[in-house]
């Protein structure tokens, strides 16, 4: 008996030495560098690379200057000398933004968010920008182009929308903000003369701050600061040990790309440390007190393993149990193998059920059943036939991006170049704009539409693929000058009559009326014969033949925006000719449809057209080419014809059937020598005309082809922004 209870003493003896040390590595994994401080105030850990004294820290990006003097003291980074609030070593830092103001009392006027160009750091899409104001707009600007914004509606019905912690867009509106942002300008913009002078303000926040905060929206306008979101990478990292060499040892619990690292599954700590990254200890941890029942928990480096008790004999060798143990684990990764194709292949299965259901693939069925959708003119694609047209989506292959998604270049299998547009990730799962665009392009066949070949729904987000145009957008051509290819007055009058009938057709001729509700320069295509192709249908909405209007959320891009629709929310037919006459007035002057170069009331190019017409300065505003190419009459009889569609009386504005006719007539024209005779030759159903535009239109055509003067209706300029 003593024999046999000293034998099973010294097995106990044996297991505990192994479990003590396969465990010698479970002590907290350091996350700064030895002898350096990690905590500054509220600032609780200060990871590597960054650090507060000389040797803690990367480079001068990463230093944190610590301001012992404040109570608490404060965390700044050096080179931008922002309030450091919250670091993550996963590669996030929160810091303290300020607040832009205008016309508010008792506010500083003309600061703006940190410009990061340059810096290991970009604003994170995280945050939102957020604009507080009465019909506001806040725009976010890079080197003078607008990269986003957004507008408050003024609620007039009541006095509680800020006591709440929502942003509804009710004096308050949010936007979500471009990929790879590292710097923005903020300016601010307003529906009307009392709103101008109005208190307004935007900042860039923390999504989750802004919504889990206590006080209420109207709060924030109190402070000064607010918490923003920043990405930190390291570049061209190369695995920087604990003295900052490049003497890393073969380790596989760090795992490093380009500009981050991370821990491998089961370590944590700081990868980017010598030996940073340590064990976990699974059978030590609390909220698995029992992982392993009633055998023993080993733990092993990244992993750990369960071996159950032999009840048969209490003097089980160890030499026995570990190579056993081995064994079958051996087996196990030999079973799993042969089981992984089968397993993939189910998995694959699943991944598309639950991408087609979430791309809206239940919504697209019950279109198909009823009848809506063409489906001899719609292919399904799978995925993998798409990841190699597009080289595996990548960013060389880009053309194009817009707020719907982005465009990639592809080539199919049969040698066919195609556009495959990647849409957006909505939160919520919105995924009614895309399946719109589908239903939208399967019912239009016109020459000048761009084609909607097919779509792809197993994909994280929806994909759909078009006809490959070569030639870019009109706008590229309008306002980024090509020497060797001007876009001569022909051209510019040949491009809006193909624009102007295929929205005629989209209005009348279709199965049913389609409001585009989008119409713009950047969506407007040109193929390898440089004809016209209208494109991006995702806002668009088919209406019944007896409705007249469409009430929707107000939606479209800035400068282009039909301002009925926009005071009413109404869309009609005759908001798409707002904003085609808004193209029209490009195609005359060569200007961008908002600019900040121009006066405060003439930043719209609508207003700034319209107040050129008004003063007969019309010729002191019109592109270079366009002098040069085209003869006075025809540039002004194609300015009245803007002037007409720019009314702001919806009403008023001319029918695209009545705008494609009249472009026409113009053309025609170019290819005789007396206007008059050519316009009389035109015949015009006159019991159908009723608008006063047109008959303006044709009678101040021929007194200004005359006088050599440009020409002006009685129409009132537009609101500015």
């Amino acid at each position: 008996m003593r024999g046999r209870s000293s034998s099973r003493t010294m097995d106990i003896v044996q297991i505990t030495l192994f479990l003590w040390y396969m465990t010698a590595v479970a002590s907290e994994a350091p996350l700064g560098k030895p002898n350096c401080s990690s905590q500054c105030g509220s600032v609780t850990q200060i990871p590597y690379p960054f650090g507060i004294e000389a040797g803690c820290y990367l480079d001068d990006w990463f230093q944190i200057i610590c301001d012992n003097s404040a109570s608490p003291p404060k965390a700044f980074l050096n080179v931008t000398g922002l309030e450091v609030l919250e670091i993550s070593v996963e590669g996030t830092l929160k810091v303290a933004s300020p607040i832009t103001f205008s016309n508010c009392s008792n506010k500083p006027v003309g600061r703006q968010t940190q410009n990061l160009e340059g810096s290991p750091f970009l604003f994170s899409r995280k945050n939102k920008f957020t604009s507080m104001s009465c019909g506001g707009i806040a725009l976010m600007t890079l080197h003078g182009s607008t990269i986003g914004g957004c507008l408050s509606i003024c609620d007039y019905y009541s006095t509680s929308v800020l006591q709440t912690k929502s942003c509804s867009g009710m004096n308050c509106c949010q936007t979500t903000l471009p990929y790879c942002l590292s710097s923005f300008n903020t300016s601010f913009g307003a529906v009307n003369a009392e709103s101008q002078k109005a208190c307004k303000f935007a900042f860039l926040v923390d999504n989750d701050w802004f919504t889990s905060n206590s006080t209420n929206i109207s709060a924030i306008g109190e402070m000064d600061y607010v918490p923003v979101v920043l990405e930190w990478y390291v570049v061209n990292y190369t695995k920087f040990d604990i003295y900052g060499t490049n003497n890393w040892k073969d380790d596989n619990s760090t795992d490093c790309s380009s500009s981050q690292c991370f821990c491998s599954k089961g370590y944590h700590g700081n990868p980017y440390l010598l030996h940073g990254c340590q064990d976990i200890n699974e059978c030590e941890d609390p909220d698995h007190p029992n992982r392993c029942g009633s055998g023993i928990c080993i733990n092993y480096p990244g992993k750990f393993f369960c071996q159950l008790p032999d009840r048969r004999s209490s003097r089980v060798n160890l030499a026995i149990i570990v190579p056993s143990s081995v064994l079958g684990l051996l087996f196990l990764m030999i079973g799993s193998w042969w089981s992984h194709k089968g397993i993939k292949k189910r998995k694959n299965i699943k991944r598309k059920e639950k991408f087609f259901k979430q791309n809206g693939g239940l919504v697209l069925e019950q279109q198909l059943s009823s009848g809506e959708l063409n489906v001899e003119k719609v292919k399904l694609f799978n995925c993998k036939e798409l990841e190699k047209a597009t080289d595996h989506f990548n960013a060389d292959r880009v053309i194009g991006q817009g707020g719907q998604g982005t465009v990639y270049k592809g080539m199919l299998a049969d040698g066919r170049i195609v556009a495959v547009k990647k849409s957006k990730i909505v939160e919520g799962g919105d995924v009614g704009q895309f399946i719109n665009e589908i239903v939208i392009l399967s019912q239009i066949s016109h020459r000048n539409v761009v084609k909607l070949l097919g779509c792809c729904l197993e994909t994280e987000v929806p994909l759909l693929v078009y006809e490959f145009i070569l030639n870019g957008t009109l706008f590229e051509y309008i306002h980024h000058k090509n020497e060797d290819f001007p876009l001569t007055w022909e051209m510019r009058l040949r491009i809006s009559i193909e624009v102007a009938g295929a929205l005629s057709y989209l209005h009348s001729a279709a199965a049913f009326p389609i409001y585009h509700r989008d119409v713009k320069s950047s969506n407007i295509l040109l193929d390898e014969k440089y004809r016209a192709k209208v494109a991006d249908f995702g806002t668009s909405r088919s209406v019944s033949i007896d409705q007249t209007h469409l009430t929707t959320l107000v939606r479209g891009t800035f400068g282009y925006l039909d301002p009925e629709y926009f005071q009413s929310s109404q869309f009609t037919a005759k908001s798409d000719v707002y904003s085609f006459g808004v193209v029209l007035a490009e195609l005359l002057t060569g200007q961008k449809p908002v600019s900040f170069m121009r006066p405060q009331e003439s930043r719209s190019l609508a207003t700034y057209f319209l107040i050129s017409m008004e003063e007969n300065s019309l010729f002191d505003i019109l592109d270079a080419q366009v002098m040069k190419d085209g003869e006075n009459d025809q540039i002004v009889a194609v300015a009245n014809l803007a002037k007409a569609c720019l009314n702001l009386n919806g009403r008023k504005r001319p029918t695209m059937k009545e705008v494609a006719v009249e472009l026409e007539g113009i053309q025609l024209s170019i290819k005789a020598s007396d206007v008059q005779q050519n316009f009389a030759e035109v015949e015009y159903d006159q019991s159908q005309i009723t608008d006063p535009w047109y008959i303006a239109s044709l009678s101040s055509t021929g007194s200004c082809m005359d006088s050599g003067t440009s020409c002006s209706l009685d129409v009132q300029p537009p609101m500015s922004f």
